[in-house]
């Protein structure tokens, strides 16, 4: 099907697994175009709350009866070729298309998009920069990969020609982009179950930078990012902390706040104050401010926005404190992620620092077992759970235990209430316990901050 005729004549599109928070977002700004929405999903969340409050009905459960009317459907990747509406749809020949492509039709339809790529930071990057230009009053449209404090929500529906969004390389998916604005923070070696070799991550980036219509934002600082634009006939510009960036960062205060001036040739910008800790968010930061400074955003509303951020949901999460103890949650689960999050940490002034990592997909643990070593080594104490199996099953015959051996003074666990009693009788007053990891091992830290608030109430 013709991506650029996809919704010609199309009245009706129903979404399978609607409560995905890729999903709601892309239901969010069709239903506000006029479109009618239906939806199905297997499980109650939030974002389905939300939906539902629109009028758009949500049916629990799949079942064929639910496409009937639809002219098109959207699916996410998570959905099986076998999935009984997916199925209903092609005998009733109703088009299907994955969430990648809509995402594709839907950000056409701005003149300023914006899309934000790299292997590392994305999130956190679509985060900073759509409070950003939503406090400077550009009124953008966004579409983020977690929960932003600051909207209460993973996406914002706006009425001005700008919209943000995550650009995934994961199977190619951002391949279905044209971005007027395109930003690559980084890249690492990661998917590597699908990719391969590092050199064919960077050759789907340096696609990915051919699709983007007028600027390129990058991180001058990285040598494969500067690999994948080589020849790339669009404009670029550089950021990063290296002296010969079109604009960089000069940190003048390390600490809880990061102080950082923005320099733009032998110009200072402004000064920012940032709220989330660590090097990699001065670079996140400086990568939002350097599309903003290019969008026309003032100096002072960047310094402000940036100023206001508290960071994204999972990122660096403060939970709480009780009798003394922190604890916070971090998305991190690449040795990359893990190395900037508890370097950090480390910095930060608690006594002592507890690492709780859940090891994300047994292929990436397998090809990058001594980098986890290596940045797990960093804080003062190591726990792991088993392997978050996510798509894959184990024919690497790798486990948590291979990692722990690795790594000084290390222990794992296979249950999150195992490694709930052993931290919380571990820890003490001063210490941070910080659970990292891309699976559900943020309901380790619950359990954890729960089990802390019985016992100092006690």
């Amino acid at each position: 099907m013709d991506k650029q005729n996809l919704l010609d004549g199309v009245k009706t599109i129903h979404f399978i697994g609607i409560g995905g928070s890729g999903m709601c977002p892309l239901a969010e700004i069709l239903f506000n175009e006029g479109y009618k929405i239906t939806g199905s999903d297997m499980a109650e969340s939030d974002t389905l709350e939300r939906i539902r409050s629109y009028g758009i009905p949500v049916t629990m459960g799949h079942y064929p009866e639910n496409v009937e009317g639809a002219d098109l459907i959207v699916y996410t990747a998570a959905v099986k070729l076998d999935n009984p509406e997916l199925v209903a749809a092609k005998h009733l020949g109703i088009p299907a298309v994955e969430r990648c492509i809509m995402l594709g039709e839907v950000t056409r339809k701005y003149n300023r998009s914006i899309a934000v790529s790299g292997t590392h930071g994305k999130t956190t990057t679509t985060s900073m920069l759509t409070q950003l230009l939503t406090m400077a009053d550009y009124d953008p449209t966004a579409i983020i990969g977690g929960k932003l404090p600051f909207l209460g929500s993973n996406s914002r529906i706006g009425k001005s020609d700008i919209i943000v969004c995550e650009a995934c390389e994961y199977v190619d998916t951002f391949l279905h982009l044209n971005p007027a604005i395109s930003i690559i923070l980084n890249i690492d070696e990661d998917h590597l179950d699908y990719f391969g070799t590092l050199d064919r991550i960077i050759e789907s980036f340096h696609k990915f930078a051919q699709q983007t219509t007028s600027l390129l934002i990058v991180n001058g600082d990285d040598a494969n990012t500067l690999k994948a634009i080589k020849d790339i006939e669009c404009r670029a510009i550089t950021f990063g902390f290296g002296e010969k960036n079109d604009y960089r960062a000069v940190i003048t205060n390390e600490g809880v706040m990061d102080e950082f001036d923005i320099i733009k040739g032998n110009i200072k910008l402004t000064t920012v104050k940032l709220k989330v800790p660590g090097k990699h968010n001065v670079m996140n930061a400086l990568a939002a401010a350097v599309a903003c400074f290019e969008l026309g955003v003032s100096a002072r509303d960047i310094a402000n926005g940036l100023g206001e951020f508290t960071g994204a949901h999972r990122r660096f999460e403060i939970l709480g404190t009780e009798g003394g103890i922190t604890v916070a949650d971090d998305f991190a689960h690449h040795p990359t992620e893990l190395r900037a999050t508890l370097t950090a940490a480390m910095e930060m002034g608690y006594k002592n620092v507890w690492a709780v990592f859940q090891p994300h997909t047994y292929s990436r643990t397998a090809m990058l077992l001594d980098d986890f070593a290596d940045a797990l080594s960093i804080p003062d104490h190591t726990v792991l759970s088993e392997i978050l199996a996510v798509r894959e099953t184990n024919t690497y015959n790798i486990y948590s235990k291979d990692l722990a051996d690795k790594i000084k003074g290390c222990v794992w666990f296979e249950t999150f209430e195992e490694i709930t009693d052993f931290v919380v009788n571990s820890v003490k007053p001063g210490d941070l316990i910080i659970t990292l990891g891309g699976g559900n091992v943020y309901m380790c830290a619950n359990m954890i901050y729960d089990r802390l608030k019985q016992k100092y109430a006690e």
